[in-house]
């Protein structure tokens, strides 16, 4: 009989739903329970692309005598790490504090009250060196909490008290400064590889953005050298297009094989400036990054995006793609979808197209995987039309192949930083299509997860379906942050007002005394409240609300909302200026405000365009490649609302699309020639 999970939107959580375990979903009835029968509380947390989740479970939850155990001496509650990020963010500081180290699958032992008294990440099912085997902790813990009961609850009531203490949050008045937090961060620098720090490689999308505020020659040669070694390495996914979640080596050669959606709306939108960047006479660059932005979005169109189920809206994006997959035997291996050998490319491609392959892929017997297999990494400088030939015959032969399971649960905070990078690339390359993906996965996720009439907004949902956990900070920041993009891009106030919407009901409910803001509401089940101002995998909640509330207050002209943005920046400062390598938005808004406060203010571009205009117009896509990092740009017909005073009198010139800039109470001359949207003329405001 399926248990309690069988109704989930979460695919993580339906994949325990026919264990034996009595699994709860994280919520009150849980902690009712573990009060009802005076039992402890264990927490097991993951997601459904994490490749050691399923290890354990197949292990140990898929165990007849591990799940008698589980049942008989504790409340067992399943946590989906995406759709409770806040329960994910609480329990891995008790992890990390207990442990020293934190990672998923997560093992988190509660009393009734909430208090943990014991962690651990992966267990294995037998006894190895010195890690006992998860039988062996649920003994042991169960025995304590029958025979040493005040013990158990002393310990987990002061470890309670001391996470409580963990990193307050302090404000600075003082702006970090560029020199010294630019050289701080180029400490941690590959300059052979690209990157920061060592194995494991997480690709440093937010850092990125930073790098590419002002583009001097050191920050673009970082993030140039960066973007162009991930594209090389095989963390890219040089047949099917979009990056695996991290590399387990420093040179991006052998990825954790996971495809995340946000490492891709991400890194989209990160390509995208650093094409921005480059000088046309850098062409191989230029044309290297356009490649990995022209096939992610292909890949994200093929692959990730949802459809409609029973009429219920489709069109945004689905979570993730799994690591794992079966290969020709019926066996489950990590990353056998994406790998190949010398014999495998000549299958597909012939002996000559394969020999070629085998040398510009860097594919050789040894192998730089496992059991003779490689990734696909990209050496020298081929003909690019037999590569895009050669890559067309190997997907086509990759298809054969048993695909990766897709967690098709559609997070409203991830598909909102898609839809942010989705608009800047189509406005940046013209690409109309792009500009649709972007609007209908805006349309089904405000369809799903928002109902204004009753004050809900829940961060996730599964065909349509929405889910029962309630939006978090970044899930508002980062929608804001794309419906606002996508307003700017459409001149449609419509998703103006929602972006309004979002922020001014983050401000409530999130909003802290010192002007920043908490990562989720407080609730009864959690002992602390999280509050992480650092950039981890995702923008933090504040770094996304001030990213949102900067260009919303600049298209609605709402300075409120800007000095609001100003309030949650000071909180991350001390961040900045201590760990700028993991505060990457944050680092990038404060070198922003540092060239507001010399005068170089933020633009707001007003693109008006003329009656019968259709498509993108090549003076807005000028005004998305040319205009500096944190400008506010809006593209729309004469007199059109939702604006503020943008739009007041001004219009078209001689039926020409026109652009109106403006720094700050500075405007220049309309014009209607997209080549004087060159650097030269922002100085000028």
């Amino acid at each position: 009989m399926p248990n309690r999970l069988a109704e989930s939107t979460s695919p993580y959580l339906q994949q325990h739903a026919h264990q034996e375990v009595d699994w709860f979903p994280w919520g009150p009835e849980a902690f009712a329970a573990a009060r009802e029968r005076d039992l402890p509380l264990l927490v097991s947390t993951g997601y459904a692309a994490c490749h050691w989740c399923h290890v354990m479970a197949h292990e140990s939850f898929d165990d007849h005598d591990t799940a008698v155990l589980m049942n008989e001496n504790f409340v067992s509650v399943k946590v989906d790490r995406e759709e409770n990020p806040d329960v994910d963010a609480v329990l891995m500081n008790a992890t990390q504090a207990l442990t020293g180290q934190g990672g998923w699958p997560m093992t988190v032992f509660l009393t009734p009250d909430g208090d943990p008294f014991f962690a651990g990440t992966y267990f294995p099912p037998v006894p190895t060196g010195n890690q006992p085997s998860f039988g062996q902790v649920l003994e042991a813990l169960a025995g304590a909490w029958q025979d040493r009961r005040d013990e158990v609850l002393g310990s987990a009531q002061s470890i309670t008290a001391q996470l409580r203490e963990l990193n307050p949050v302090t404000s600075s008045d003082q702006v970090p400064g560029s020199r010294e937090t630019l050289e701080l961060l180029g400490k941690d620098y590959d300059m052979i590889h690209g990157g920061f720090g060592t194995a494991p490689k997480f690709p440093p999308a937010m850092v990125l953005d930073a790098l590419l505020v002002k583009g001097d020659p050191t920050s673009l040669d970082m993030a140039q050298l960066t973007c162009e070694m991930m594209a090389r390495g095989g963390l890219y996914d040089r047949v099917g297009g979009g990056f695996h979640r991290y590399a387990v080596d420093v040179g991006w050669v052998v990825p954790h094989f996971e495809k995340m959606l946000y490492d891709n709306a991400l890194l989209l939108g990160s390509y995208t400036r650093c094409w921005r960047r480059t000088a046309d006479h850098d062409g191989y660059k230029r044309e290297l990054y356009e490649h990995v932005i022209y096939s992610t979005v292909e890949w994200l169109e093929r692959e990730m995006r949802t459809e409609s189920v029973e009429g219920r809206p489709g069109g945004a994006f689905a979570a993730s793609l799994d690591a794992d997959s079966v290969d020709i035997r019926g066996m489950v291996a990590e990353g056998i979808y994406y790998v190949w050998n010398p014999e495998l490319l000549e299958d597909a491609l012939g002996e000559q197209d394969g020999g070629w392959a085998r040398q510009v892929f860097h594919v050789h017997d040894a192998g730089t995987f496992e059991h003779g297999l490689s990734t696909l990494q990209l050496h020298g400088s081929p003909d690019r039309g037999r590569l895009t030939a050669v890559l067309e015959k190997l997907r086509a032969e990759r298809e054969n192949r048993f695909r990766p399971s897709r967690d098709d649960k559609v997070v409203a905070a991830w598909n909102g930083l898609l839809i942010d990078s989705l608009v800047t690339a189509a406005m940046v390359f013209g690409e109309a299509g792009w500009l649709e993906l972007a609007r209908d996965a805006a349309e089904a996720v405000w369809a799903v997860h928002v109902d204004q009439t009753t004050d809900v907004f829940v961060r996730t949902s599964r065909d349509g379906l929405a889910g029962t956990s309630p939006a978090v900070t970044e899930d508002h920041g980062a929608l804001a942050l794309g419906l606002a993009r996508l307003a700017g891009a459409t001149g449609d106030a419509v998703w103006q007002e929602r972006a309004v919407w979002l922020v001014e009901r983050a401000l409530r409910l999130f909003g802290a005394e010192d002007g920043g803001f908490f990562d989720a509401a407080q609730t009864d089940e959690l002992f602390t409240r999280p509050r992480d101002l650092t950039d981890n995998s995702t923008p933090s909640g504040t770094s996304s609300m001030v990213a949102a509330l900067r260009l919303v207050g600049l298209l609605a002209c709402r300075p409120d909302l800007v000095e609001r943005a100003d309030q949650a920046a000071r909180t991350t400062w001390p961040l900045v200026a201590n760990q700028p390598r993991f505060a990457g938005w944050s680092l990038a808004d404060a070198l922003v405000l540092e060239d507001a406060r010399r005068g170089l203010r933020p633009a707001q571009v007003v693109v008006v365009l003329p009656e019968g205009s259709e498509g993108i117009d090549r003076l807005a896509t000028a005004a998305f490649r040319m205009a500096p990092a944190g400008s506010a740009i809006v593209v729309g017909r004469a007199g059109t609302d939702g604006f503020g005073h943008l739009f007041d009198g001004r219009e078209a010139r001689d039926g020409q699309a026109t652009a109106h800039v403006c720094r700050g109470e500075v405007c220049l001359e309309p014009t209607t020639d997209y080549t004087e949207l060159k650097t030269p003329l922002w100085t000028r405001c």
